[in-house]
């Protein structure tokens, strides 16, 4: 299962790496208005995130990666679907229900790929 928490770990710091990048590009996809709306924190954070994912899928074992980020997102999108939350982080962050759909995603998958580990 190790080799599954490092795959993923590498994945989904390419795909952070990438989706914070690419804010700073003129694209119909991720940034301000783009149909994944982010902020230049958001994006910054997604890219800090990613090399981590990255040397960690690379160098590292991967699992801690996982739960962390697992958690961190997870926390993050049940946030962004309660009304009041959800306003302060569009105001905040720029971060719509889309964007808050994809941190769903990303939470539970890395959580369920972390909690069928058996050495957490």
């Amino acid at each position: 299962m190790a080799n599954k928490q490092k795959t993923l770990s590498l994945v989904l710091g390419i795909f952070l790496l990438l989706a914070g990048a690419a804010y700073f590009f003129n694209n119909p996809l991720i940034g301000n208005s783009g149909l994944f709306s982010t902020s230049l924190y958001l994006s910054i954070f997604y890219i800090l995130c990613g090399v981590m994912g990255i040397y960690i899928g690379t160098k590292g074992e991967g699992i801690r990666y996982n739960q962390v980020i697992g958690w961190i997102f997870f926390l993050l999108a049940v946030l962004g679907f309660i009304p009041e939350i959800n306003t302060l982080l569009l105001n905040m962050l720029n971060i719509n229900t889309k964007t808050t759909i994809v941190h769903l995603v990303i939470g539970v998958f890395s959580l369920g790929v972390y909690y069928m580990d058996k050495k957490h």
